[in-house]
């Protein structure tokens, strides 16, 4: 998965590196604040990429005495910078050239340039919207478009998708700006492009934003590898009642999971150890993201008040 997630990311990063460049030409010589905002927009989704890049690449450090559970959470720190970096270089640098268009207007030059480029941008960012979207839908599986971002743990194959979803809107508001303020002959549309182009920037960011946040804090794994780690625990014959498992995400491939189980009471100490090494080695066969197992032998009453004031 992480192959496909590079070959998303490379394609985008290409993508917008170019596009960033033609736009700057193209805002300098025909005065379009929309074009401008464009310009930024794909200078931030080139940094984008370079900082998830880099954080992908941290992630697969192997574990060490430092960080005994590895280094899966760099990939989600980098993705919150990814989304403060939308807000801040984005956003807010769009939208203040807006304003500054609507209350000094500048004629546009040549705006036959920039629908060249507009056409151009969008059919480069499409091409990497496509790319981005058939690897969501390799990984989303049944679920809904919505569902699927809500649940995922790896920020690369949402990120690349919102970021090129958002240029996209961008760049048909920055067409439509730009066509109306020469159409019309009112310069302070091309600003209000600029500034909606801002705001769509403002809620990709916000979306991404409270999902890494979420990541990074420590969010429960996938439903399906809770469900598997109890049924696997409650075939073992040694085994009287799986009482319940605690999971938290530590990276895009990485899951440390706790189980409880009470065990049937005339084992003794050489039999839990084997069967605690059974179930061990037949969840992590199914799931080799999870990279420590902790099992706690306790009675079900006992989960079952912990968990209650846990909830409390």
């Amino acid at each position: 998965m992480f192959n496909s997630n590079k070959v998303v990311l490379y394609a985008a990063l290409l993508g917008n590196l170019t596009i960033a460049l033609v736009k700057f030409v193209a805002a300098y010589i025909t005065n379009s604040s929309a074009m401008l905002s464009e310009a930024i927009h794909s200078v931030v989704d080139t940094l984008n990429e370079i900082l998830l890049l880099y954080g992908m690449k941290k992630s697969q450090q192997p574990a060490n005495a430092k960080h005994p559970f590895g280094y899966g959470r760099e990939l989600y720190f980098w993705a919150f910078i990814v989304s403060l970096m939308v807000f801040t270089l984005g956003t807010i640098v769009s939208i203040y050239q807006g304003i500054q268009q609507v209350r000094h207007p500048e004629e546009m030059l040549n705006p036959n340039l920039n629908y060249i480029v507009l056409a151009l941008a969008i059919v480069c960012e499409g091409s990497s919207w496509l790319v981005a979207l058939k690897v969501f839908r390799q990984v989303k599986g049944q679920q809904g478009y919505f569902e699927a971002f809500r649940r995922s743990k790896d920020p690369t194959t949402f990120t690349v998708l919102f970021e090129d979803t958002a240029a996209l809107c961008g760049l048909f508001i920055a067409l439509i700006g730009i066509y109306l303020a020469h159409k019309l002959n009112i310069p302070e549309l091309d600003g209000v492009a600029s500034i909606f182009i801002g705001i769509v920037m403002a809620v990709s960011a916000i979306l991404l934003a409270r999902k890494t946040k979420d990541l990074l804090l420590g969010e429960t794994a996938d439903p399906q590898l809770h469900n598997n780690i109890l049924l696997i625990a409650q075939e073992d014959i040694a085994v009287l009642s799986a009482n319940g498992v605690l999971t938290e995400q530590m990276g895009a491939h990485q899951v440390l999971a706790s189980l409880s189980l009470e065990f049937e009471d005339d084992l003794k100490s050489d039999e839990i150890e084997a069967c605690v090494n059974r179930i061990e080695a037949k969840i992590k066969q199914i799931h080799p993201e999870i990279v420590a197992l902790f099992i706690k032998p306790q009675t079900k009453k006992v989960w079952l008040e912990r968990m209650k004031g846990r909830l409390e």
